[in-house]
């Protein structure tokens, strides 16, 4: 297995390839991506992520499903109740002349540009960032056991389709890690993304009682060929140690 130095692969690079043109500014502590929309050119963005934008942009709110009609609005609904993702997906569009667009994650960390085409991932939830018009995804089915024990979604799992550019957010800092016929085992709660080429299985690290006692929880084990994202920070452990110190009645 080897890890990826993601700063060194991305920082400061423009993609000039008819895909999402941005730059990721790796100056500030804390990432901002500036977004170039040539004319009728758009992006969809996490809602509540855009810091600023030019006149040329203008955000429309669209219902977060494909398709029209009736059946749009179900799917929209059914992918809202099952994976608690969003009913709603920003728009963001240029007009009549060249516009830029800035947004941030709304938690502290790196934020991983996926490159879709002969490669498609499946993402963790609450790390869909943006994706250019080209790129898709869809909500697949999870088995009920994945449902119960995932972040992932529940009984969904976001799944990139098409060609184009995704970026992802993540809490703290975000390490590659390459598996090539290989099996690796990450708690969830670090996982960010990983390749539909790789089979996973979600479970409790040593049974239920045993991972109660540890403190691991659920995990993710990954088999095959493929990439998998992590990030150093686990949002869960942090939210309990904020709560442990909070006063209050326990």
């Amino acid at each position: 297995m080897i890890g990826l130095d993601l700063e060194k692969e991305y920082g400061g690079f423009v993609m000039n390839d008819n895909r999402m043109n941005y730059t990721i500014d790796k100056q500030m502590q804390f990432p901002l991506i500036d977004i170039e929309l040539e004319p009728s050119e758009k992006v969809y963005i996490q809602r509540g992520s855009m810091v600023y934008h030019s006149p040329s942009i203008k955000l429309n709110t669209k219902v977060n499903a494909s398709g029209s009609g009736i059946g749009k609005l179900v799917r929209a609904m059914g992918r809202s109740i099952s994976s608690g993702e969003s009913f709603w997906i920003t728009e963001a569009q240029a007009h009549k002349e060249l516009g830029h667009l800035a947004i941030a994650p709304g938690l502290p960390g790196e934020v991983l540009p996926l490159n879709l085409g002969e490669k498609q991932y499946r993402i963790n939830d609450g790390k869909f960032l943006a994706m250019d018009g080209s790129a898709s995804y869809s909500m697949k089915k999870q088995t009920l056991g994945r449902a119960l024990l995932s972040g992932t979604g529940g009984f969904f799992v976001m799944t990139t389709s098409g060609d184009g550019v995704v970026l992802c957010n993540a809490y703290g800092s975000i390490k590659k890690i390459d598996l090539n016929d290989d099996e690796i085992t990450i708690d969830n709660n670090h996982v960010v993304a990983w390749s539909t080429d790789l089979k996973y299985d979600i479970h409790f690290e040593s049974g239920f009682v045993q991972s109660i006692g540890t403190g691991e929880g659920v995990v993710n084990t990954f088999k095959g060929t493929g990439e998998v994202y992590i990030q150093s920070l686990n949002l869960e452990t942090f939210a309990k140690k904020i709560d442990d110190i909070l006063p209050g009645e326990k």
